[in-house]
Parts: C-alpha cells; sequence; structure tokens
C-alpha cells in the first residue's frame, strides 16, 4: 500500500502519550458501538463515535499551539469530549445495550486512565 508522504512526517502530538492512549479510546469504541442497535446508528452511536474522536483530534490540535496555554485549552476541550464518551455509555448502559460487561469494564478502565492522564497533562501545562 502506497501512502501520502504526510506519513513521513514527524508531529509534536505523535510523541504523547496521551495521544497514544486516544488511539486505544478510538479502537475500544468503535468495537463497543458496533453493538448498539440498529435505533441507536443515527443517535448514540455517532455521538459517542464524534466524542471519542473528538479527543484524538482535540490532543492534536493543541499540540500545534504556540503557547502552554493555548495547548492546555485543547487538552481541556479533550478532556470534556471524553466525559461525553462516558455519558454516552451511561445512556447505553441504562438501555441495556451491552451484553458483554467484559468490553465495558476494559473500556471504563482505559478511560479512567486516559483521564487521569489528560488531567496531569494540563495541570503542567498550566504550571509552565
Amino acid at each position: 500500500v502506497r501512502r501520502p508522504s504526510f506519513y513521513k512526517m514527524s508531529f509534536k502530538f505523535e510523541k504523547l502519550e496521551v495521544w497514544e492512549l486516544s488511539l486505544v479510546l478510538n479502537d475500544l469504541v468503535y468495537e463497543l458501538a458496533g453493538n448498539l442497535p440498529a435505533v441507536e446508528r443515527y443517535n448514540l452511536h455517532a455521538q459517542i463515535i464524534r466524542a471519542s474522536t473528538s479527543v484524538s483530534l482535540n490532543i492534536a490540535e493543541g499540540s500545534t499551539s504556540m503557547s502552554d496555554k493555548e495547548q492546555a485549552k485543547f487538552i481541556g476541550y479533550a478532556i470534556r469530549s471524553l466525559i461525553e464518551v462516558v455519558a454516552c455509555l451511561k445512556l447505553a448502559e441504562r438501555r441495556a445495550y451491552f451484553s458483554d460487561a467484559g468490553s465495558v469494564v476494559n473500556l471504563n478502565t482505559h478511560i479512567n486512565l486516559l483521564f487521569r492522564k489528560l488531567q496531569a497533562f494540563k495541570a503542567y501545562l498550566d504550571k509552565k
């Protein structure tokens, strides 16, 4: 497979642990969202996918900032999007959409880790 030339470039966000964790979040969310009923395709399914994707995109966008304060702002947006993922999961759990409790527990564990790392990264940037 031939890849576009931008794959040869290295971006600041690619070196961030929170970026790598956000990619795992996306993988886990896509897998779990695929189990939502068809009636949720344009509602909860689409929303949780957008929210998890937004976590990664805000981390990436913030990494191009000219200041630590601005990057911290985008990390704050990533945290908000992560909380949106949690809210979507709570709605889905409330409606008993997930039969595989292990997948939900795994995702919740990952969310908690990513949340703590994002909070710590934001605090670090805020102090600089």
